[in-house]
């Protein structure tokens, strides 16, 4: 029996209020180095799904890697559901969709040998190490995976599709009289394996920025006017912001719905904020979310105005609103929960050099390294910085963090650039136990009056 067929099958006839079955067979290859030393290298398989039930409110799950058996494991489900439902099983309405989604690849990544993957890596490693005799240690990794995941529902929806992602991570320390620096070089493509090949310039700038970081003098902490580059502007968009919008995160804290009021002016007109998983190429990206849900743009500021938030079919149900394609789960062992897709500040009006010239006195940050938020407050690392004197870059800084009142913070971004871009090498974000792979994009901005601590 084919798997559609098997699968609409056993969905039949079960007193429930909803019902989904989730199929994954995934491929994937990993090499890590620590150091000059080649460390790890490994091939997974695997095939596996899950049964996710809903009567009353309630959920029941079951997870398995052997399809035999599967009415028995929507029966089980259906039974844990019926035990924990005393409520209103509560879902946004969506389409129902037969789709198959192939994978558009230029070079596809599991074709490609495992030596050629590994001695590209020994290159970057060798490139990395030949720079400077200040470089203390490397860390490096190599990852590929293709996934293909097949959902059906009782409501008739019935969906295949592909994705793939590649990665490459170069990480470089710098020592000199117990002053250790680092940098980076990480790029990704979620469609062809040749997007990899001959960075090797850029490996070596991660290396030279690491020993220049060597001589940088911290800051002192204050108050300043601070550009952000477009990779620091994303994370502060996804970590500061995207969090605080995610539908299960506000509807569970009553303080956050007090605070995430849709209509609420948030920054100027110059602001838009927004998520979506239809963008080609970004590792975000997808047509059906992990409930069969379509991918959309979705807007959370709007013109300096909350105007959305980002929901699953059950949070979008619970509090009147729209279901937005955003929940998705790590692995067939995990349930959806609401995450971030591709997040980003759309782009203004105004240019880097700009921004520059109009600053007397400032702080340009480069890229991140760490961060954390808690509800509205965050805290960056910037991977570089250095002053801005009477509208020119000037010394470099180092051990440079952007912290403060994201609200506040956002009310104080007075500029945006029109140099949108998107982060290559994207990046996975952590919740409820699951990662998932996200994309995040903005221009440069310029904020007045950011804390700004060093030493």
């Amino acid at each position: 029996m084919e798997l559609r067929q098997q699968m609409e099958e056993v969905l039949r006839g079960h007193n429930a209020d909803y019902v989904e079955i989730r199929v994954e067979e995934t491929e994937s290859t990993h090499l890590s180095y620590r150091g000059k030393d080649f460390e790890e290298i490994g091939r997974t398989v695997d095939l596996g799904g899950c049964v996710r039930a809903a009567y009353k409110g309630g959920w029941g799950f079951v997870s398995f890697n052997n399809l035999a058996g599967l009415e028995e494991k929507v029966e089980m489900a259906v039974r844990q559901a019926r035990l924990v439902g005393k409520e209103t099983t509560q879902l946004a309405p969506v389409p129902v969709v037969v789709d198959v989604v192939p994978l558009a690849h230029k070079r596809d990544l599991l074709s490609v040998p495992l030596a050629d993957k590994k001695r590209l890596m020994d290159e970057y490693i060798d490139v990395a190490w030949s720079r400077s005799p200040k470089i203390q240690t490397t860390n490096a990794a190599y990852g590929d995976g293709r996934r293909q995941v097949t959902f059906a529902n009782n409501e008739g929806t019935f969906i295949t599709q592909e994705r793939s992602r590649v990665t490459v991570r170069v990480q470089v320390l710098a020592r000199e009289n117990g002053n250790v620096q680092q940098s980076r070089a990480a790029f990704s493509s979620m469609s062809d394996y040749d997007a990899m090949v001959g960075r090797h310039a850029e490996v070596a700038d991660a290396a030279d920025r690491a020993v220049a970081l060597l001589a940088a003098q911290p800051v002192t902490g204050g108050e300043y006017t601070v550009i952000c580059d477009p990779k620091l502007a994303a994370v502060f968009a996804h970590e500061a912001f995207g969090h605080l919008s995610e539908g299960d995160n506000v509807y569970e804290n009553e303080r956050l719905r007090e605070i995430m009021v849709l209509g609420r002016r948030f920054g100027g007109v110059h602001l838009n904020i927004a998520d979506g998983a239809d963008v080609a190429g970004q590792p975000g990206s997808f047509k059906y979310d992990d409930e069969g849900t379509p991918s959309r743009k979705t807007y959370l500021i709007k013109e300096g105005v909350l105007v959305g938030r980002l929901h699953s079919r059950e949070t979008a149900g619970k509090m009147g609103e729209a279901a937005t394609g955003n929940a998705r789960a790590q692995s067939y062992r995990h349930q959806p929960i609401v995450r971030m897709t591709n997040t980003c500040i759309e782009g203004a009006n105004s240019s880097f050099e700009e921004m520059l010239a109009d600053t007397k006195l400032g702080i340009f940050c480069k890229d991140w390294y760490g961060g954390q938020t808690t509800h509205e407050q965050f805290a960056f690392g910037c991977a570089e910085a250095w002053m801005i004197r009477d509208g020119k870059l000037a010394e470099p800084l180092r051990g440079t963090t952007l912290s403060g009142n994201l609200f506040s913070t956002l009310q104080n971004i007075d500029l945006i650039g029109c140099d949108f871009e998107w982060t290559e090498s994207g990046g996975n974000c952590g919740k409820g136990g699951q990662t998932a792979p996200v994309g995040q994009g903005s221009p440069y901005i310029r904020i007045q009056k950011a804390v700004v601590g060093g030493k």
